[in-house]
């Protein structure tokens, strides 16, 4: 359960994500949250049975899972579902091109979605890159946070979307401009519209000078959870009353962060 001094709480989040390629997921038991995402970072990084069921014990836990990865792949190898224990749900995502081959990356979405949910319905389902069939499937949406995110939330809510809407968010606790940049400065250089703008070879670290610094710093507040924990829990309340139901924060600056 969540305590009331708890950094999550005061900042408003329901969830935490983590990165198996930056940190052992198993120190996520310190962490008094209700519900953990683990990222897919490839084959060598999928956290041991053991991990995932120990932290199934006391949290939900879900795997962002690729369903045209070799391993999840509902229309061809899907032996690496055998490896999530019984109590350890799946985000079904396209892949990131990082951890699909090129062979992997020609594979049609739509139909592996479609397969995937017959056998597991109530699996979440990522919408980067894929909204429309995402949103097709009726699944719980997880949206990856952007300055756009919560008037996508309002019009679905008007359209009449009623399923659950979760929302992932990189987020900072902090104020201090260096810390910003060095925890999320080249995640929100690659967001596209903000790597166009970006002059060629920018430095995106605290390093970050001039027009590229300015650059950076407006996109962190577009692209993730930024702000004392305060001003983050003001953040996830409008994401709330925009129409998300979870807000899943990615501690970006450290694990530590998000401990009490």
């Amino acid at each position: 359960m969540l305590t009331a001094t708890s950094p999550i709480t005061r900042a408003g989040l329901d969830a935490i994500a983590l990165k198996p390629a930056e940190c052992d997921v198993s120190n996520a038991a310190s962490v008094p949250v209700e519900t953990i995402v683990i990222d897919y970072e490839g084959r060598a990084h999928l956290p041991e049975e053991e991990a995932l069921e120990s932290l199934s014990e006391s949290a939900d836990v879900f795997l962002t899972t690729p369903v045209r990865a070799d391993g999840f792949d509902p229309l061809g190898d899907e032996t690496l579902l055998g490896k999530l224990p019984e109590g350890v749900g799946r985000i079904l995502v396209a892949g990131h091109a990082a951890y699909l081959t090129d062979e992997e990356q020609t594979r049609a979405v739509s139909p592996r979605l479609g397969a995937a949910l017959e056998s597991d319905p109530d699996a979440w389902v990522g919408t980067e890159g894929v909204e429309r069939i995402a949103m097709a499937t009726g699944a719980t949406q997880f949206e990856l946070y952007s300055r756009t995110t919560e008037r996508e939330l309002r019009s679905l809510r008007n359209a009449g979307f009623d399923d659950e809407i979760s929302v992932y968010a990189p987020t900072v606790f902090a104020d201090d401009e260096d810390e910003i940049l060095e925890a999320i400065g080249s995640y929100v250089a690659r967001r596209r519209p903000v790597s166009k703008a970006l002059p060629e070879e920018a430095r995106t670290d605290a390093s970050a000078q001039g027009r590229s610094r300015e650059i950076l710093l407006e996109a962190a507040k577009d692209y993730a959870l930024v702000g004392p924990e305060a001003v983050v829990q003001e953040q996830t309340e409008s994401l709330r009353e925009a129409g998300a139901t979870t807000v899943v924060g990615y501690p970006a600056s450290g694990l530590e962060a998000f401990l009490e």
